[in-house]
Parts: C-alpha cells; structure tokens; sequence
C-alpha cells in the first residue's frame, strides 16, 4: 500500500516526512498536480462493473487500489507547468485527477473539501467559539460606520488579512496592524475588513494537531509586538505542554471540521489565556520540529502508513 503526497517540488517540510516514511519502509509516490499532464500520467476507467485507476509519475506506477493515504501538503495548480497552460486545462486535469482519487477508498490529511471550508477565516471563529476556545471579539465589514463603532468600543483594534498573501503575488503581504479609533475607515468600504480586539500578548502559541497527538510550542513575544510572523526576535520556539481544556476544544474543532492535521496559533495573554487566531489546515511545522525536537515529521508520516481509520476524522457537519 503506499502513501500519495501532493505537493510543489521544493518542500522542505515534505521532505522530512518522506525520509520518515522510507526508514519505515512505506512506499511512496510525489506528485505534483502542476506537472500533470505531462511528467506524469494519469487513467481511470470503468469497465467490467468496476472502477479502476492508475497515476504513473517518474517510472512508479500507483493503483487507486494500492493507495493507502494522500496528504494533500502544498500542490501546485492542475496542468500550471504543462505545454500549453489555460484555464479549461487547468478545470479539465483538476477533474480528471481528484475525480479518480475521490472514488478510492483511502484515508486524506486533508480531504479538500474540507480543507476549502476550514480555509474561511469567519467559519473557523464560529467552530473556535463552538469548541470551547477564547475567541477575540471580531468583525468582518464592507461598512466604514460599523468599522469605526467597532474601533470606538474595544480602543485598541488590529486589522488583517482574512485569506492571507494574494496568489500569484509572494511579495504583497498584509501584516496584522493595530489601529486605533482615530483611523481612516473609509476604505473598508472598497473591501471586507477583517478588525479584532487587540491582545496584548507575552507569547505567541503554534498547536500542531496530528490525528489525535498534540505539539505546543511557545516562543516569547517582544513587548508591544503585534504580529509574532514579522520582525526578528531573541526567542526561539520551545516545547510545552497542551492545557487540558485547550486540548479538548483542539479534538473538538479537528473533530467538526472533518481534519486530520491542522495548525493552530493562539496568543497568551498576561493571564495565561490562549487566544484562538486562526487554524491553519495546511500550516507548516518543519521550523516548529527544528527548534524544538518535537518528532511531527514523525507523526504524520505514521498517520499516512498505517490504515486503521481515526473515528474523529470524518465529513464536515457543514
């Protein structure tokens, strides 16, 4: 049975893994859907009452009966690197490649439909506060009047972006940005606004769900920093324990959004409070196991080898 990793090239991250996964032993094929068609090839029929389908990519033929688990890591868009790209290329191989790979029967970290639902920002607040996580007051907003109301009642606000650097533009990023109720709001109205309380916080936390393991890590935030992913620091990333209820509403949330692997970051507060930012369903971990030792590569590559399905991984409830 072997392992189908979707991913770009040049991943570190999915590297660790794979070395995981050869010193067990675990077969393994690497794809990545940009290079279809084209580097690899793909068929699926029906016939004879049955289904069957086959993906050959660099001389290693895999069946859909042969495959164990997909983990669906960092994969390019469908055909980008063919002959000639275009956008109904791009529809057509992208419904030729996941069609065949939803009718096997494997297990996915994660399965895309979920992993597209768990990517909205407002859906993940709403889960984050089912779950039982302290969740910042926030609003999304096209309207200036209610931005600057929002503003006015929590005094110190930041603003960011709800789905992060635009494609196809690396260098455009929006940091997260304190502002404070003096600010000009009249540009929400030319887009969504994302706005949330500010948290003073004295650390930022990086939670990497994998299955039903848990790594926390911690990293000391400057004073008056805002957001822990720009700006050089003195501290580095150390290992700690998963407080009982944060661990809980972890399993809870993974549990309703149907994944299997998921990236939390929280910010703690003066009192030790965990704040829910965000969830990441494809967040990265290979600087976490880095600085830290915490065997995630390790994790995941056993999720991916072994078959026994995880009951908590299961269809979305919306």
């Amino acid at each position: 049975m072997t392992v189908l990793i979707l991913t770009s090239e040049e991943d570190v991250t999915a590297d660790m893994v794979v070395a995981r996964l050869h010193e067990t032993g675990t077969p393994v094929v690497r794809l990545d859907p940009a290079d279809l068609p084209g580097k690899a090839v793909l068929s699926a029929e029906y016939a004879h009452g049955d289904f069957g389908g086959h993906l050959s990519v660099n001389g290693h033929v895999l069946s859909m009966g042969g495959l164990r688990s997909v983990w669906v890591r960092r994969p390019g868009e469908p055909a980008a690197n063919a002959a000639h790209p275009s956008p109904w290329l791009t529809a057509e191989t992208r419904q030729a490649l996941f069609g065949m790979l939803y009718c096997a029967s494997t297990r996915w970290m994660n399965h895309p439909r979920n992993a597209d639902q768990a990517r909205l920002k407002p859906w993940q607040l709403r889960v984050a506060h089912l779950s039982g996580f302290a969740v910042p007051p926030t609003v999304f907003t096209t309207a200036p009047r209610l931005a600057q109301q929002f503003a006015e009642e929590h005094k110190d606000v930041v603003v960011k972006s709800a789905s992060g650097p635009p494609p196809g533009e690396p260098g455009m990023a929006l940091p997260t940005t304190l502002i404070g109720p003096d600010a000009d709001f009249s540009a929400v109205a030319a887009g969504p606004a994302l706005l949330q309380r500010y948290i003073p916080k004295r650390a930022d936390i990086r939670l990497t769900c994998v299955g039903t393991r848990l790594f926390a890590a911690r990293k000391q935030a400057e004073p008056g920093q805002v957001d822990g992913r720009y700006g050089e620091t003195e501290h580095s990333w150390e290992a700690v324990a998963v407080p009982g209820r944060i661990g809980r509403a972890v399993h809870e949330y993974v549990s309703f959004a149907g994944l299997a692997y998921a990236a939390f970051d929280f910010a703690e507060d003066g009192d030790g409070t965990w704040w829910f930012l965000e969830c990441n369903q494809g967040g990265q971990f290979g600087f976490i196991e880095l600085e830290t030792g915490q065997p995630i590569s390790a994790a995941v590559a056993h999720w991916l080898s072994h078959s026994e399905a995880d009951r908590r991984v299961r269809a979305s409830q919306w």
